[in-house]
């Protein structure tokens, strides 16, 4: 089971962005996926943006102060293992000093890069998880959020809020193929939470309405709301770029 996940964000020059997506998707992941059996999967995603209605969401969260973490967020590279402890053997530094001088100068073109380890708290299987195969890549589009909460008793109702309201939610959401509650084993901010939707409009139609419940200041979504500090880009949302995404069937 794919318990432990390698989150990484960062931005990439615009005049160096293909040489860097061809190197990363024809050379570099697949050579490390077979070079590295304890990592069960890797999957790159490309930032999609927000709609109208979800950047009304995005407009009342509060966010890290400037120069607390780097900002990066136009890609999301997400690697998937048993246990989070896959990425502190080897560790991110001395996954460095090993590299070739051609890798080191690929990695180098990334910018603002913001590097976490995750463990999986818990798991629900949406509508559509037969969309994925176990411990395999997540689906075409994801959304995930990154942040900390501001206070102890905040903790514990966020965690009361998942429990009974979200993760049901996800649950039985038409177009959701699975969503992972997380917590950070290395990296900023101690949360997380990472959706798997069949595709863009799954999320639109199904996902933010729901978000949007927040809006009602009667409501437990409104009242975690106010105490979670994201990350200046959370939640990224967009499609995976790699591997490529196969048609469905029966879409």
């Amino acid at each position: 089971m794919d318990r432990g996940l390698l989150a990484i964000w960062y931005d990439l020059p615009d005049q160096e962005r293909d040489d860097h997506l061809a190197w990363l998707h024809q050379s570099h992941l697949p050579e490390l996926l077979e070079k590295r059996p304890d990592v069960l999967w890797a999957a790159h995603f490309e930032n999609a943006g927000h709609s109208k209605q979800f950047k009304e969401v995005l407009d009342r969260m509060r966010r890290a102060e400037p120069g607390e973490l780097p900002h990066g967020g136009e890609y999301l590279l997400l690697l998937g293992a048993e246990t989070p402890y896959a990425f502190f053997d080897p560790t991110i530094d001395q996954i460095s000093d090993r590299r070739s001088a051609d890798d080191a100068a690929m990695i180098a073109r990334r910018r603002d890069a913001n590097i976490c380890v995750f463990s999986e708290e818990t798991r629900v299987d949406g509508p559509d998880i037969a969309a994925r195969a176990s411990d395999s890549a997540p689906g075409p589009y994801i959304q995930m959020g990154h942040y900390k909460v501001d206070t102890v008793d905040a903790e514990h109702d966020l965690g009361g809020w998942y429990a009974q309201v979200r993760l049901p939610f996800a649950a039985r959401m038409p177009g959701n193929i699975a969503t992972r509650k997380l917590i950070a084993s290395a990296g900023w901010g101690k949360h997380s939470i990472l959706y798997e939707f069949v595709s863009a409009e799954a999320r639109e139609h199904g996902f933010v309405p729901h978000e949007a419940d927040g809006f009602d200041e009667s409501s437990w979504t409104h009242r975690v709301h106010q105490h979670l500090i994201h990350a200046p880009v959370s939640p990224f949302v967009g499609p995976r770029i790699w591997p490529p995404v196969e048609e469905r069937a029966n879409a």
